[in-house]
């Protein structure tokens, strides 16, 4: 039984994040989210504690995103350094 992949957007903010990024670090992030939209619940995926968001965890970085079940959709939200993706 193969699942189907989850469809993957991005938000503007994410998709400035993406632009400032370090080539390979930006590849190692759109790879994490390729994994991600294989299997989102067997990927280093957590749940942000009091927040709808989840964080999903690539090295220093931090690719903060929102999950559409009905759509099957992950909502790439944010890509950030550990220290400051958890700022409100």
């Amino acid at each position: 039984m193969t699942a189907e992949r989850w469809a993957v957007e991005f938000e503007r903010r994410a998709e400035k994040d993406l632009e400032r990024l370090d080539p390979q670090v930006k590849q190692r992030v759109l790879s994490a989210i390729a994994r991600l939209a294989e299997n989102p619940r067997s990927a280093d995926l957590r749940r942000l504690k009091g927040r709808p968001e989840s964080r999903l965890r690539v090295g220093d970085w931090r690719v903060i995103v929102g999950l559409d079940v009905a759509a099957r959709a992950i909502v790439v939200q944010r890509i950030l350094p550990r220290g400051r993706a958890y700022e409100r």
